[in-house]
């Protein structure tokens, strides 16, 4: 593969990617569908209020210009009236201005949810780069634009040419009505002729949904050097890993080393190797392993245990076998149970003697350990 090849968008967008570009407010977005929708809440709008609108500004005007001599000719009383009903009218109109100002708000968080970013308003230099503003001309997204734009255009025209000659009778009977029926039918036919105009961008809006979820899509779309980048500034360098690592460990040591104490004996390699159990009379379950090592740690664990007075059993092949099987935290496996017993069994009689020589235990010689652990035995364990 080349370099060049190598650099190519292939990949899709991480999820960082995405919450990045989310941040700068790049989602897709329609102008297509907002145009759409605010002609559309504007037209549903006018078909269920536009009647009532019309007969009470239609009131409101009637009203307005019945004034008397005395109000004529008074400055201060015209001015309040005219006030009174500007703000009248303005309540008229609010019910629709409420519903238009809800679709704008709400067509854009349809496509892509809410979103709000100051970064577009930064100066950028690539916005007045020649260069920049070529490429933009003869992008894929500018020739989408020009197609959306001949598309409508035709659409649009047809559509007024079907309508206007589908109403042409009902526009000539206009002038031989009474004006109040020839207000509410120029106004009904407004409204209908406004809804077929809209309906129009259903088909461009449904054509540049799609488009626009594509191209927003191929842009974030990311080479695999930016995705290796972004894995190591997500996960961290190799080397503060290694350190973490390293310190979770020695977290880890350190609160097994607290639960030594509390260990009712240790097998020991009895140098490389040490595990901790402890056992719970009291319960059901088998003995636990509280901690284990090898080496310096299995050095740490035994003279830990010393300083508590937590016996040491020196049984090289048991404690291999519980070494490799068992983690700490967890119970002994069943085919070991029987060996550790002899062990606990001789520990707790240890403890029962006090420590007088005459009371001393005779410690179990030959402890029955599973053929299934001879290979561990013989290699000395596993890491």
């Amino acid at each position: 593969m080349s370099e060049n090849s190598a650099q190519e968008r292939t990949e899709s967008a991480t999820p960082k990617r995405r919450e990045d570009s989310r941040k700068k407010g790049q989602v897709p977005r329609s102008k297509e569908l907002d145009t759409l929708s605010s002609l559309l809440g504007a037209g549903i709008g006018m078909l269920l209020l536009g009647e009532k609108i019309v007969e009470d500004v239609n009131s409101l005007l009637t009203e307005s210009l019945k004034f008397g001599r005395e109000e004529a000719f008074s400055q201060s009383i015209i001015g309040v009236e005219m006030l009174s009903a500007i703000t009248e009218f303005v309540f008229l109109l609010a019910p629709l201005f409420v519903l238009l100002i809800a679709v704008v708000f709400i067509s854009p968080i349809s496509l892509s949810g809410w979103v709000f970013s100051t970064s577009n308003l930064a100066p950028k230099l690539e916005r007045i780069s020649p260069l920049k503003g070529i490429t933009r001309i003869f992008s894929t997204k500018s020739l989408m634009e020009l197609l959306k734009a001949i598309g409508k255009f035709m659409l649009v025209a047809s559509i007024t040419i079907l309508v206007i000659g589908q109403s042409l009778d009902q526009i000539f009977m206009m002038p031989l009505l009474p004006l109040n029926e020839a207000i509410r039918n120029s106004g009904s036919l407004f409204i209908w002729c406004f809804l077929g105009f809209s309906s129009v961008l259903v088909l461009v809006a449904l054509v540049d949904v799609p488009f626009q979820i594509w191209n927003f899509e191929r842009e974030i779309r990311m080479t695999k050097q930016e995705i290796k980048d972004e894995s190591k500034e997500t996960d961290g360098k190799p080397e503060v890993k290694s350190a973490i690592r390293e310190r979770q460990q020695e977290f880890a040591r350190q609160r097994m080393m607290a639960d030594v104490p509390t260990a009712d004996v240790v097998i020991t390699n009895p140098t490389h190797y040490a595990v901790a159990l402890r056992y719970d009379q009291m319960g059901s379950g088998a003995p636990k392993v509280v901690a284990k090592g090898r080496d310096f740690v299995a050095a740490r664990i035994r003279e830990t245990a010393m300083k508590n007075n937590v016996t040491l059993f020196a049984a090289p092949p048991l404690a291999r076998a519980l070494y490799a099987s068992t983690d700490i935290g967890q119970e002994i496996p069943g085919n070991l149970f029987l060996a550790v017993a002899q062990v606990l069994a001789y520990v707790f009689q240890l403890r029962k003697g006090g420590g007088s020589k005459k009371a001393r235990p005779t410690p179990p010689k030959k402890l029955p350990i599973p053929d299934e652990y001879s290979s561990i035995i013989e290699s000395g364990g596993n890491d």
